[in-house]
């Protein structure tokens, strides 16, 4: 097993980046910066203005400025255009008195896991693998952290047998932490009819549901499934956004969405979300105004709602996954009875199953001798069940990195396997 902690992969990932600049990197799972331009210095600004008219009916408009520029709410103060937002474009039934403002998708998760996760004894439960950053911010946190097993036949009877184990250990699972659409680093989505059973688990064993869903969006293929937070009948949703995959990651703008109750307990939900407002305001105090107020506008500006916006990055993804899959076709069809790979129907991500283990050190050698750096599936896990994985990332790279970075990871899975890579490179297809 390679595992390694959260903080360590960014580390290393960042030392290998630096150790090798040449070389093509599918191990980052980065929106592209192309679409960029959009927000030059002047979009920003205009973003600004446009929310400081629309808050002036509330607060009078030579007042919105320099409130913008003070300490604020520590909950926020777009929660109602977020709000709106996610109802429009994700089909979650929020509520403004329950949108808390986060410095991005980490410090909700950083908020939410201790708050549902008091005790010592209290456990997250996540699948294997899964995003570091969920289980980094548990380790931050303190909070205990157990493997849905993978030999279940599906997520709903795994968190079953996971609650039962743990209870017999005289512990308990409190939350399950969960992205049901293009999971990273799996790209795997739930169906419709695996997130009710999931749901009914859940609610039976009151385990909270921390339902991410930074990828929702990017859909190349396929109908919409409904949010778990839409299917939600009993309050056992907790929703956390992000615009960081939809408008830019530097602005630090997330949410942490409550359902109206918890297990149909009003009163619950309200001490829940006291103690989160509580816990953001002894780590941030509260999201940066000036940004909140830019992704305001922006939101203002589209209607509140982002599908206009990110049609031209849907298309662009949609594209790179398209080459991807094409020149992983190309590539590794001499290799086709030891090599798989999926299909993913949205997100940034595609795995490819390898005959073979794929360490860190295997990673160094690849971004050394062939010019292209991926992520081992190791590095996800919290056991071994990963080892003879590797994740790559289509989201911020050009079609011209995607056929040279594919046809790099291929000389070296050829040279891996003792084999030679047939001489189809220079025929393969422009996608």
């Amino acid at each position: 097993m390679d595992y390694m902690p959260p903080t360590s992969v960014m580390n290393f990932l960042n030392e290998v980046s630096g150790s090798f600049p040449s070389a093509i990197s599918l191990a980052s799972g980065r929106p592209s910066d192309r679409f960029f331009d959009r927000l030059d210095p002047q979009a920003l600004l205009n973003a600004l203005v446009v929310y400081e008219r629309y808050s002036a009916g509330d607060h009078g408009g030579g007042q919105v400025h320099s409130q913008l520029l003070q300490y604020g709410r520590t909950a926020g103060i777009i929660s109602e255009l977020v709000a709106q937002q996610v109802r429009s474009d994700e089909a979650v039934p929020a509520r403004t008195d329950r949108v808390l403002i986060t410095s991005g998708c980490q410090e909700a998760l950083a908020v939410c896991l201790p708050a549902l996760c008091p005790e010592p004894s209290d456990v997250l439960l996540v699948c294997n693998p899964t995003y570091i950053g969920a289980t980094g911010a548990a380790k931050a946190e303190r909070v205990a952290v157990a493997a849905l097993p993978n030999s279940g036949p599906c997520v709903a009877e795994a968190i079953e047998l996971a609650v039962l184990q743990l209870r017999r250990n005289g512990r308990r699972a409190r939350a399950v932490y969960l992205i049901p659409d293009f999971d990273n680093p799996t790209g795997r989505v739930l169906d419709l009819a695996a997130r009710r059973d999931v749901l009914q688990v859940c609610a039976r064993h009151r385990v909270i549901v921390l339902e991410d869903n930074p990828y929702r969006l990017f859909r190349y293929e396929g109908d919409a499934i409904p949010p778990m937070a839409a299917l939600d009948e009993v309050g056992s949703v907790i929703y956390l956004s992000t615009f960081s995959k939809t408008l830019t990651p530097s602005l630090r703008v997330g949410a942490a969405i409550l359902p109206e109750t918890i297990f149909g307990d009003a009163g619950a939900c309200r001490v829940l979300w006291e103690d989160l407002v509580q816990r953001k305001s002894f780590v941030t105090l509260n999201t940066s105004q000036i940004t909140q107020a830019i992704v305001a506008g922006l939101l203002i500006e589209q209607g509140v709602s982002l599908r206009g916006w990110i049609r031209p990055a849907l298309d662009w993804y949609r594209a790179n996954r398209d080459l991807m899959l094409c020149q992983l076709d190309c590539v590794f069809s001499p290799f086709s009875d030891q090599i798989r790979w999926n299909r993913p129907s949205g997100g940034f991500f595609l795995t490819l199953d390898l005959p073979f283990r794929f360490s860190a050190e295997s990673m160094n050698e690849c971004a050394r001798d062939d010019n292209v750096i991926v992520m081992p599936m190791s590095f996800f896990a919290l056991d071994d069940s990963q080892d003879y994985r590797i994740r790559l990332a289509f989201s911020a790279v050009t079609p011209e990195q995607i056929r040279t970075s594919v046809t790099g990871l291929g000389r070296y899975v050829a040279r891996r396997l003792g084999r030679e890579l047939p001489s189809l490179v220079g025929g393969l297809r422009e996608g």
